[in-house]
């Protein structure tokens, strides 16, 4: 066929017309289908078959127009029907009137879309301090802190220990929201505005108690309340043995799922009853225990430990006291003692406790968290938080443990929004919002750090780790007049040294550090090594290098000796190897700058701070080719310690390559 005849064929038959029409009603069936389907909640892969099937309707409905035409008689081939018979080519005006109706459709339906999803809240807008997002549902719980009635004061962390394993059971259940500890601790066992409270913590339900225990005697008095109208659902006393306290625990965990409806798998109804240990003294000791597990002071993580060490030793198959000493000899692994006795400690406790309780969260969760902390295996981590997740699918803390894995991957955004879940379970838990804040930080995003920083000090206004947090903001901006206000009042290694340097007031700063170490009554190896690093690095900026030598000296043999107890801390070889550039040693710098490199290269997060510390290195060392490098492979890397163009600009480490024109660009961009 002649191809002009072949298209006036296509016009003839009104081809182009159902293309047209087609296209229009195809995209406002699939732009009808992206609104109603998450109304009704159905799964993402309807959507998917159904714009595959509209997609593949196209090509049939343009051979299905070349092929028939309609006729009063019905559908007939088109080789078969006349122009006077054809009602198709007889209407088609009416056609064009149709697409343009659907033109006219599509476009009010496009405009609504605009409007319903126009500039997307901040993380701030959508959670504003002291309050939740989104509806409360009605199967939502917060237990308050129980009143201790004992006479006995010591027996006040018996409530808190009650308290806490109430929660425990209940954050099996899927089917409720439960508050976490950390967020109701600080209100009072009796409020006074309970509807306030719930509305601050986004539940339905609150859930008031006391105890008094005398002896192995112990009464446990509890009260469910719905918020609105601050209506009593229900009260019970119960008189047990301390025996049988682990009863009184299912009991009121199951009456309260029973109360709000939530529906229970076998496994859930399972794990509320589980008994722990049957030994009354190890269980005493494991809540002496716990009751600390929120004080953040080295002193009170040592008690804690010797509570739980205790209940194992009293109960050697106590699966969560095993876990809680794998939590707390993790984190003095990974927060310095990075030693193989400290790793194999860490690791005794997480197989114990995985062994004697695989199914009820907390065995998977202290497997998970070794991995993570001591091992660096990230995936291997996440195998176990997912599991633990889903056997106890309310533990604020697990889910921000699998997002603060995810940070370490590389995955910040999905870290964020696996914190904010967590925050959505302990929505005044300032950890976790100072930990989003440090996230968004490393990305570059400042305006979210600061405002994730903002929430979070309006849970802990003295929180110096975010009193810190949110002065550095301002150091990335260059504003160092109000980052010097800001670390006025904090020591001096949260930050308050680096302003200095920046600023090259290094008298100043040498003051600052000699007057913090000498405040401390017992400072630790590591930190006298940093501290007489610090002030030897410092005198050598100043131009006394006679005086900053000794320093020197006396920190290297500070971070050998560290290195000599097994201590494998990153920081500790980032010392020594900046040690050896300020003393000229070219040689023990690229024997070691590698090492530290390829040590941290699975850790996305951590693990650019050390390219950053070798980049400095070589940056003194006049290396302009490696340091530039190094500089430039880190631009668009986000991670814990991400330079900004000011921090460049104002950095005096930077001075002997800064003349560089690649560096002037570096340097050159905003904040």
């Amino acid at each position: 066929m002649n191809p002009r005849n072949f298209f006036a064929e296509l016009k003839r038959r009104n081809v182009y017309k159902v293309a047209v029409a087609y296209g229009v009603v195809a995209w406002l069936l699939i732009q009808a289908a992206s609104i109603l389907f998450p109304t009704f909640e159905a799964p993402s892969w309807v959507m998917k078959v159904f714009v595959t099937i509209v997609f593949l309707g196209f090509p049939i409905a343009l051979v299905l127009a070349w092929a028939f035409e309609l006729t009063p008689e019905g559908i007939r081939r088109t080789e078969d029907v006349g122009p006077a018979e054809s009602i198709t080519r007889r209407t088609g005006r009416k056609v064009t009137a149709l697409i343009v109706i659907a033109a006219v459709v599509a476009a009010a339906l496009l405009a609504f879309q605009f409007l319903r999803t126009k500039r997307a809240p901040s993380a701030a807008e959508k959670t504003p301090p002291g309050a939740t997002a989104g509806a409360i549902p009605l199967k939502s719980i917060a237990v308050l802190p129980f009143a201790s009635l004992s006479e006995d004061k010591a027996n006040e962390y018996f409530a808190s220990g009650i308290q806490d394993e109430i929660l425990t059971r209940l954050a099996k259940i899927a089917d409720l929201k439960v508050i976490s500890r950390t967020s109701t601790q600080q209100y009072q066992s009796k409020p006074g505005n309970v509807p306030e409270i719930a509305k601050q913590l986004g539940v339905a339900h609150i859930l008031e108690g006391s105890v008094q225990k005398v002896g192995d005697a112990v009464r446990v008095n509890v009260q469910l309340i719905k918020a609105e109208g601050d209506s009593h659902l229900w009260a019970d006393t119960y008189d047990r043995k301390l025996t049988d306290i682990f009863a009184v625990e299912s009991e009121v965990a199951q009456r309260i799922a029973t109360s709000l409806e939530a529906k229970l798998t076998g496994r859930e109804k399972e794990a509320i009853g589980y008994v722990g240990t049957k030994i009354p003294a190890a269980y005493d000791a494991y809540l002496r225990g716990i009751a600390l597990r929120n004080i953040n002071l080295p002193e009170a993580q040592n008690r804690l430990l010797e509570f739980c060490r205790q209940a194992v030793g009293l109960d050697p198959n106590y699966a969560a006291a095993w876990a809680e000493i794998a939590f707390a000899e993790g984190l003095k692994f990974i927060e310095g003692e990075r030693t193989e006795a400290q790793r194999a400690r860490t690791q005794e406790a997480a197989e114990n406790a995985l062994r004697l309780d695989p199914e009820h969260g907390l065995g998977h969760a202290a497997m998970g968290m070794y991995r993570y902390y001591c091992l660096q295996e990230y995936d291997e981590a996440l195998v176990h938080l997912q599991q633990a997740r889903e056997q106890a699918p309310n533990d604020a803390i697990i889910i921000q443990a699998i997002g603060l894995v995810k940070r370490r991957q590389g995955k910040l955004e999905e870290s964020i929004a696996l914190q904010l879940q967590g925050a959505r379970l302990d929505p005044l838990n300032q950890d976790i919002w100072r930990n989003i804040g440090f996230t968004y930080r490393g990305m570059r995003n400042l305006v979210e750090a600061r405002a994730m920083f903002d929430r979070a000090l309006a849970i802990a206004p003295d929180d110096r780790q975010i009193l810190a947090r949110r002065a550095e903001i301002y150091v990335a901006e260059g504003d160092l007049a109000t980052a010097t206000r800001l670390y006025a009042e904090l020591p001096a290694f949260m930050g308050a040294v680096y302003v200095l340097v920046l600023e090259r007031r290094y008298d100043d700063a040498i003051a600052r550090v000699s007057a913090d170490l000498e405040k401390e009554k017992s400072p630790s190896l590591l930190e006298l090594a940093f501290a007489h690093f610090t002030l030897g690095s410092l005198h050598i900026k100043a131009g006394r290098k006679a005086e900053g030598e000794p320093l020197l000296v006396q920190a290297e043999g500070e971070l050998k000796a560290l290195q000599d107890q097994g201590n494998s801390d990153p920081d500790v070889v980032g010392h020594l190897i900046e040690l050896h550039a300020l003393r000229g040693r070219r040689r023990e710098v690229d024997r070691l700058a590698p090492e530290l490199i390829a040590s941290q290269a699975k850790d996305r997060w951590w693990g650019p701070f050390a390219e950053q510390t070798v980049a400095r290195v070589y940056a003194h060392l006049g290396d302009t080719e490696r340091a530039i490098a190094l500089l430039e492979k880190l631009q668009e890397k986000p991670s814990a310690g991400a330079w900004t163009p000011a921090m460049l600009r104002l950095d005096p480490v930077w001075d002997p390559i800064r003349n560089d024109p690649r560096f002037q660009k570096l340097a050159g961009g905003k904040p």
